[in-house]
């Protein structure tokens, strides 16, 4: 091969190299180029979106904990799934009804016979600093207020924030312009046309769940990560290879433990 070549050959891989490095650049830091994301904490032997379940993730080493952001009636920011205690606990109602006391009573349904109990946002914030980072899926909760408490930690280096109303996008940006926000394409965008007018609209850092390979590529132009759920009654080695191979930074997982095993099998972490 001619020195040329050669030297044409270097310039490629390096382009490439900055390019994939590049991609979702204003992340929290991981050690690992492919991340894992626990689904609501490692919920496997233990309730899911308890200190617990966030506990369970730190110990086998996940990138991230996902876990869904709520507001008490006496404005208290707690962590639960559902807008109601109904399924997950022995209480009934919606969580917007209930005060943090009421909610602090409530015990969790679980299959070892130990007590958990709903944690409030604060102390989310304290378990994982500096061990975890963590996904916030921003369901019903104030921004302001969210984001003092994350001050409060020291944790505004270690959260990507998930936004589920159009309206929750320019309070983040108002109010706390370096976040880093991840959302889903709205289902009323069908082409990379519209894809692209939609991110030019909006600065994003994560898209969650593209499967269109045309979408794929404008979103990796645009240096935005793209993480995929490969959470169901399913999930196993084929459905981590189906997702691997669509090249995307990071898996949202309800067995943490049995993913990151599987990735060192493949020398992927």
């Amino acid at each position: 091969m001619s020195a040329d070549k050669n030297k044409s050959l270097l310039i490629q891989i390096v382009f490439c190299f900055i390019s994939s490095f590049s991609i979702g650049q204003n992340l929290p830091e991981s050690k690992h180029k492919l991340i894992v994301i626990a689904h609501r904490g490692n919920h496997v032997n233990v309730p899911e979106n308890t200190l617990a379940s966030i506990k369970e993730a730190i110990k086998y080493g996940v990138d991230y904990v996902e876990v869904d952001l709520r507001t008490t009636r006496d404005g208290h920011l707690i962590i639960c799934h559902d807008g109601t205690v109904d399924r997950a606990t022995n209480g009934k109602g919606k969580i917007i009804d209930h005060t943090l006391p009421e909610i602090k009573k409530l015990k969790i349904f679980n299959n070892n016979k130990k007590t958990y109990r709903i944690p409030e946002f604060r102390d989310v914030l304290k378990l994982c600093k500096n061990k975890i980072n963590i996904y916030l899926d921003f369901k019903d909760a104030d921004v302001a207020q969210t984001w003092k408490q994350i001050q409060d930690a020291g944790m505004e280096k270690q959260i990507v924030v998930y936004i589920n109303k159009k309206e929750q996008y320019p309070q983040w940006k108002s109010i706390a312009p370096q976040m880093p926000l991840m959302t889903s394409i709205p289902d009323e965008i069908k082409n990379t046309d519209q894809l692209s007018s939609f991110l030019n609209d909006i600065k994003i850092s994560v898209i969650d769940n593209v499967v269109n390979p045309d979408m794929e590529k404008i979103i990796k132009e645009k240096k935005i990560s793209t993480w995929l759920d490969v959470q169901s009654p399913t999930e196993g080695p084929a459905s981590w290879d189906e997702a691997i191979n669509k090249g995307v930074q990071g898996l949202q997982t309800d067995h943490p433990e049995a993913l990151i095993e599987y990735l060192r099998k493949k020398d992927l972490r």
